[in-house]
């Protein structure tokens, strides 16, 4: 049993990982998204569709670099140099392997999408998998340490730079060539700010031993790593075959938004929360206690955030992204009706790899992935708002199962699991009747951009009244954290 004192401590490496997390997360999206604005208005939906199916490939492939050895060091309890020489070692050798695989095959997949234009794309990406073996035992290393600190600055600096080049390409007339350049561009430069930030250096050292000490764990995040690629981007793969580039164009912005809107919301606790949950492994009372807190203060701020995207999705595609990706709305509408699941579901994955049980996570996930493909297959006859809508479908009536192994592995109580969001979601749907009543009232009166902005500013302050209102104690405990 942790000391008080430990105790403390753990708590308060935590926030300060949140905090920093938000920094790098909020930083990240905020630079993204503005990049993301500028080249929407300058690029096509045609344009995104290609750098979009030329990454389903990839992001296939990408799975494969790491093979889960750094979910396995942010776990493990006791860590040797020989698992960190091995897994590095290991990744490079890997991704050397999947970039030579991938500058070969490049031809093959252009035919097999009858979308020649992907194929130099495609061999140009590729360089992405020596970068992903470079980075990813120290990006480990700083998150066992909970060094949220360095992350950010390697990311923000990486983000901005690869928006520099990819506005000022796309400026210049280079088109998808703009996109490719700020993705390569971006992961470079956090590559090295990464090597400059962690002090970390390999060893000349492989051990088989440890090699397979890593393994058992990630031979089943590897699996888990495939079956979240299937539940991501199998919509991508049946759009971009039966639909064609432009429609996967309109559904990846679209997507798009609701990843960013996923990472500013959600991911920040999330980051923080395998390798705080692990720390508690041994101890169930306090790992229910803060998986419960993860919950609701991530409730606090999800719910409004996607709902409030749901009924502002037409103003923000007009005002954001143009009048040429109209296209897109239905889909944004229809994605972001997935935010209550993400609130709760996002951190049951940390509790079931934190106390050990990895092949549970791989069994769970691969029910996910073949239901989703399942559904996407049956839905793209009827176009993305289709395939949209059978992503939400599926992922609420899968979710019993989830929450029922949940309880299985730390036996929560579902009525405070499901309590937890209870104030957060009356606020939000006191929000949402007042930006509904500021729209109906004013949308013949004056244009988007006005109704957008006084639909933020109203929908904010009732929604932080509302709370205030119906759960002061969660209100000052909001503030009690941010200070």
């Amino acid at each position: 049993m942790e000391s008080p004192k430990a105790s403390s401590n753990l708590r308060q490496k935590a926030l300060l990982g949140v905090f920093w997390s938000a920094i790098e997360s909020w930083g990240r999206q905020a630079i993204s998204f503005g990049v993301f604005f500028l080249l929407a208005r300058l690029l096509g939906p045609q344009t995104f569709g290609l750098v979009a199916l030329a990454s389903i490939f990839l992001n296939f492939l990408q799975v494969f670099v790491d093979q889960g050895f750094s979910q396995a060091i942010i776990q493990r309890k006791e860590l040797e140099p020989e698992h960190l020489d091995t897994a590095f070692w290991t990744n490079l050798g890997m991704g050397t392997f999947l970039a030579i695989i991938t500058i070969a095959s490049a031809d093959l997949i252009g035919n097999f999408f009858k979308e020649p234009a992907i194929i130099p794309i495609i061999r140009w990406l590729s360089v992405s998998f020596i970068f992903i073996a470079l980075s990813s035992v120290q990006n480990a290393i700083l998150q066992r340490q909970l060094a949220f600190k360095s992350l950010a600055k390697r990311t923000l600096i990486g983000v901005f730079i690869g928006g520099v080049v990819g506005v000022t390409m796309a400026l210049m007339g280079f088109g998808v060539w703009s996109l490719v350049a700020q993705q390569i561009s971006s992961s470079l430069v956090q590559v090295l700010v990464l090597w400059r930030v962690c002090d970390w250096r390999p060893g000349w050292k492989f051990s088989q031993r440890h090699f397979h000490d890593l393994f058992s764990f990630g031979v089943n995040v590897l699996g888990m790593n495939i079956f979240n690629f299937l539940n991501r981007r199998s919509d991508d793969f049946l759009i971009g075959y039966f639909l064609g580039s432009v429609a996967l164009g309109y559904y990846t912005v679209a997507y798009r938004l609701l990843l960013v809107v996923t990472e500013l919301l959600t991911s920040v606790i999330s980051r923080v929360s395998l390798p705080t949950f692990s720390r508690l492994q041994d101890e169930p009372e306090r790992l229910r206690h803060a998986l419960y807190e993860a919950i609701k203060l991530t409730s606090l701020i999800t719910f409004p955030g996607f709902f409030g995207l749901v009924i502002l999705a037409p103003e923000i595609v007009k005002v954001v992204f143009g009048e040429q990706w109209l296209a897109s709305i239905p889909v944004m509408q229809v994605l972001n009706l997935v935010g209550i699941l993400y609130a709760y579901f996002y951190f049951n994955g940390s509790v079931i790899m934190a106390v050990g049980k990895p092949a549970w996570k791989l069994a769970l996930d691969g029910v996910q992935a073949v239901s989703n493909i399942i559904a996407f297959a049956i839905a793209v006859q009827w176009g993305i708002v289709a395939v949209a809508a059978a992503y939400v479908i599926r992922s609420y009536l899968m979710s019993p199962l989830t929450v029922w192994v949940v309880w299985k592995l730390v036996r929560i109580n579902i009525f405070t699991y499901l309590r937890q969001g209870a104030a957060p979601l009356a606020a939000t749907i006191t929000m949402l009747g007042a930006i509904f009543t500021v729209k109906y009232f004013l949308s013949s009166l004056i244009n988007s951009e006005a109704i957008l902005a006084i639909s933020i500013l109203v929908g904010a302050l009732v929604y932080i009244l509302s709370i205030f209102l119906m759960s002061p104690k969660l209100f000052w405990q909001v503030v009690k954290i941010a200070r």
